[in-house]
């Protein structure tokens, strides 16, 4: 553990640390002000009757009205803070505290880089970006500094390695080998200018399944080895060049270029983009932070978290891009194509069905929601029995009946259509057994 202190607290120079707080608060800035542009806070927040949140976070609810709109204006605002290094941790504890509101009160639109900007707004509160090339080191000069700690950059790039390690691991199943969600979404897009007929090409559809699997699991072993950083900094812009390019993602693909600066010697950032700066002379002594050992444990307890957290979805019996069980925070990005419906139904005293009518509630990306995401769904059930009960409406059970096809497959019930849903729990540890345990879905 001592050698481990000691690499982590060795002084280097913050070039990499500087410009990443300038890339990461330009991203932040397109994050926010981007979802108002393309209509997606209206999407997600307003025009919906009723949220999403995660477990354990009910009491987060989208502001009244137009609300959400000043709320995410006001967040692109503190992102200009964080790219200028103005009132740097004000800024970037304000972000990370409403990006993760963001993030915590829907689930309707979860996307892994979300929670990935959630783990870093918090990390980089942390992290002393702010220390040179920022206003803050021009109106305070006893902030400015050229080094920062080795700990500063491995807490991003270690974090960095484990989401490609994963995000290679979780397309190891033969649904991605054999290339069939690359079908589904490339043909879609064979209509796209100049790309689209080769999108078309099975040959190319094969190429970019192993492609994905090759990429991510040897892009950070590459990014780290001096001889071939270079190749594999210019392979990641391609990589995500392409995937920018062809399934519009967001800002992901900017942050993951952006990453592999942090895999360069600090000297290098600093002559290509601080030519101005002051030169660190490592042979300098300079004052070590106080609590090392117990600031290398959190250390090591945050990337241990990070590697444990995505393997959870093991202990959950049944095929998770089914199941969904142990899915999210687990980097298993764009793996799967999955559709369905599902339609809800009280069974009376009588004996007599009556279909629930998913528009009195939902927006229709909620209702295909639903249909393929059991928590989701136990969730509207629970907001069902509510408004049944305000309505005094008599019923003795709620049943789904659900068609799911998941990479092309014949669609199959992915709901028990046998239990009542108004008498269920939700189990965050354990299977759900309402929910079916189908993993050999003929292909159509």
């Amino acid at each position: 553990m001592n050698h481990l202190r000691n690499f982590l607290f060795q002084p280097v120079d913050n070039s990499q640390l500087v410009l990443f707080r300038m890339i990461f608060g330009f991203i932040l800035v397109c994050e926010a002000w981007g979802a108002i542009l393309t209509g997606w806070v209206r999407r997600a927040f307003i025009e919906p009757k009723m949220n999403f949140p995660f477990f354990d976070f009910d009491f987060l609810h989208p502001l009244p009205g137009d609300g959400m709109i000043y709320y995410f204006l006001l967040m692109g605002v503190i992102g200009i803070m964080v790219m200028l290094g103005f009132k740097y941790r004000l800024a970037m504890v304000g972000y990370a505290f409403m990006w993760s509101g963001v993030y915590f009160m829907q689930k309707t639109s979860y996307n892994n880089h979300y929670y990935l900007m959630v783990l870093l707004t918090w990390l980089f509160c942390l992290l002393p970006a702010h220390r040179a090339k920022s206003l803050d080191s021009k109106l305070n000069p006893e902030l400015l500094q050229n080094h920062c700690f080795q700990w500063h950059l491995w807490s991003v790039k270690g974090l960095v390695l484990i989401v490609y390690f994963y995000s290679s691991v979780a397309k190891m199943y033969p649904d991605w080998i054999e290339g069939l969600p690359i079908r589904i979404w490339f043909t879609q897009k064979s209509d796209y200018w100049l790309v689209g007929p080769l999108l078309a090409k099975a040959w190319f559809q094969g190429f970019v399944a192993w492609g994905g699997i090759i990429f991510d699991l040897l892009i950070g072993p590459a990014l780290l080895w001096k001889k071939t950083r270079k190749y594999a900094f210019f392979g990641s812009v391609l990589f995500h060049g392409f995937n920018s390019a062809v399934f519009q993602v967001g800002i992901f693909p900017f942050m993951g270029i952006a990453f592999g600066l942090f895999y360069f010697e600090p000297e290098v950032i600093r002559k290509l983009f601080f030519g101005n700066k002051p030169f660190f002379n490592r042979e300098i002594q300079v004052n070590r932070p106080t609590f090392q050992m117990p600031k290398t444990i959190a250390f090591v307890v945050f990337m241990v978290v990070m590697f444990l957290l995505p393997m959870r979805n093991r202990y959950f019996d049944g095929n998770v891009t089914w199941t969904e069980e142990g899915h999210r925070l687990s980097w298993r990005m764009m793996l799967r194509s999955k559709s369905g419906e599902v339609q809800l139904y009280l069974k009376k005293q009588n004996g007599e069905k009556r279909f629930v009518n998913l528009k009195d509630y939902l927006t229709g990306k909620q209702q295909r929601s639903i249909a393929t995401r059991p928590d989701m769904l136990w969730y509207f059930v629970q907001h069902l029995k509510n408004d049944l009960a305000i309505k005094d409406e008599e019923y003795v059970g709620i049943y789904a009946k659900s068609w799911v096809s998941l990479n092309g497959k014949v669609s199959k019930p992915l709901y028990d259509e046998t239990v009542d849903l108004s008498k269920v729990t939700w189990n965050k540890y354990s299977e759900n057994l309402w929910v079916t345990r189908s993993e050999d879905l003929a292909i159509k």
